[in-house]
């Protein structure tokens, strides 16, 4: 982990499998919070900057300058905004995985992480205005708004902006693959 970072603490819980609107929190009863450590275990790294000076903020040009980051896109989603932001937010639920990092920041709004852990039980990690967060390449994880309906996002990426993910099977077989990535 770079010095420097890290050192914030989402909100992060593990929640329940439920079919209910996905901007809720799903948290379970009772609750189950899960620490920085475990999170850090899983490889995800996390801290807050202040979203407003995000285009002078010297400690994100550093980190860009440390993990080779060159390029860069804004993403706004806002529920109801249209069949094609819709469209997006229901890929993005969809559980996937992808070969390299992923790396937001968020400008606006709010969005849960949910990803999976070693046990492969879902922790939802809470994302808000000021919030960057790295998943590790190859995490179990999807998407989706809060109870805002709206966040902005700035993507990270280390070539041309390209988002490529690829969705999970969720045949029982499937837990050997995640098995033998998460242990990795």
């Amino acid at each position: 982990m770079e010095a420097g970072f890290g050192t914030m603490s989402p909100e992060a819980w593990l929640i329940d499998e439920s079919e209910d609107d996905q901007k809720l929190p799903f948290r379970q009863n009772p609750k189950e919070f899960i620490s920085p450590n475990k999170l850090a275990e899983i490889g995800i790294l996390f801290w807050h900057l202040d979203a407003k000076k995000y285009d002078i903020e010297e400690e994100l040009k550093k980190f860009q300058e440390s993990k080779g980051l060159n390029y860069m896109d804004f993403l706004e989603l806002s529920r109801g905004k249209g069949e094609d932001c819709e469209e997006k937010l229901k890929d993005f639920f969809q559980e996937h995985v992808h070969a390299e990092e992923e790396i937001r920041y968020c400008l606006e709004g709010g969005g849960y992480f949910d990803i999976r852990d070693k046990s492969d039980h879902w922790i939802r990690v809470w994302i808000k205005e000021g919030d960057m967060i790295v998943l590790p390449a190859g995490l179990h994880h999807r998407f989706s708004l809060d109870t805002s309906n709206h966040v902005k996002l700035i993507r990270f990426f280390v070539k041309e902006p390209v988002w490529t993910s690829t969705n999970c099977s969720h045949e029982p077989s499937r837990w050997s693959s995640f098995k033998a990535r998460m242990d990795s």
